[in-house]
């Protein structure tokens, strides 16, 4: 069985629902889970802040941001008796999908449990897809967790009832 389960959030539902798979794993095998946020830099900058606004307000900000995210997941798994580590990263340009199997190495982890959207067609074209370019290059098993079909439909807005 797994040690260690690599478990990436970015504080979305289905990150969130990968943690409760994890969560469930570690209880059956005794696995660490090691929790990582990677901040994207780029996402936090427009580009047009002084070096110093940015060194001094901007990069504490979303580091004390990252860190308050593994916090509150870890929290709660460590009352539970579980073992957890925390990792943040920054990103400086690189792909999220490299960082995260980088870190799997790095870390020693066995499995990597990952939250993705599901996107499809032209969404995935557009947005790109970490999870199915981490599944493509992540040297351990990876375990993809989405949202059930139900809340999926649910939560999309369906074709416009409003007469034309």
């Amino acid at each position: 069985m797994y040690s260690r389960l690599l478990v990436p959030l970015d504080g979305s539902p289905t990150a969130n629902l990968a943690l409760h798979h994890a969560a469930v794993l570690a209880r059956l095998s005794g696995a660490t889970i090691i929790l990582l946020h990677i901040i994207e830099e780029m996402k936090h900058s427009n580009g047009f802040e002084r070096p110093r606004i940015y060194i001094e307000e901007v990069r504490p900000g979303f580091l004390a941001a990252g860190e308050k995210l593994l916090d509150e997941a870890a929290l709660p798994l460590r009352q539970e008796g579980l073992a957890v580590e925390t990792v943040l990263l920054e990103s400086k340009g690189e792909r999220v999908s490299v960082l995260i199997a980088q870190q799997a190495l790095a870390t020693g982890c066995e499995l990597v449990v990952l939250g993705t959207h599901g996107r499809r067609g032209v969404d995935r074209l557009l947005l790109g897809s970490d999870a199915e370019q981490l599944a493509r290059i992540a040297p351990v098993p990876v375990m993809l967790v989405r949202q059930p079909q139900s809340v999926i439909a649910t939560a999309s807005p369906g074709p416009s009832a409003t007469p034309a």
